[in-house]
């Protein structure tokens, strides 16, 4: 349905990437749809496309982190979201990140906001898969960067 999608790209949606340890490897995807669920107790959701590696991987492990991206990032954005794109672990070599101490899973620097989470509840929807979770912890909070939002199938900064 292509009129579905022409309307929700009209959508601003923030940027951010969701990365997991699968216990050999790290994987990571760049999303737009997160969002806050409840803010007691902290709950979050994401949804993922559910034929990705990803998804599968997060259907296992139930820790994983989410940074938000700030407008410098979109590299970083682009990089996640690459089809056929290799190790976490490679796609931030070079780049400030440091290991969520809950999760164990990459988390990135430079971004507006880092959070760990612990899926709560998986819902399978159409071609994706909805993960609550419950935050455990937020790495950073950068409230002077500027967030990346996705809109109109390009990455944009908010206010440009």
């Amino acid at each position: 349905m292509s009129e579905f999608t022409d309307a929700m790209a009209q959508l601003a949606a923030g940027v951010s990437v969701v990365t997991v340890r699968d216990g050999r490897d790290d994987v990571g995807v760049t999303v737009s749809t997160l969002m806050s669920v409840s803010l007691d107790p902290p709950l979050m959701l994401v949804s993922l496309g559910s034929g990705g590696y990803v998804n599968e991987v997060l259907l296992r492990q139930d820790r994983w982190a989410c940074s938000l991206l700030s407008s410098g990032q979109a590299a970083m954005a682009s990089r996640f979201a690459a089809a056929g794109r290799p190790s976490a672990r490679h796609l931030v070599a070079g780049v400030p990140h440091h290991r969520g101490p809950h999760s164990d899973a990459i988390v990135l620097d430079g971004g507006v906001a880092a959070l760990e989470a612990e899926t709560t509840r998986v819902v399978p929807a159409g071609d994706h898969t909805l993960f609550v979770a419950r935050v455990l912890a937020v790495d950073y909070v950068a409230p002077g960067l500027r967030p990346l939002i996705r809109l109109r199938g390009r990455y944009r900064a908010v206010g440009a």
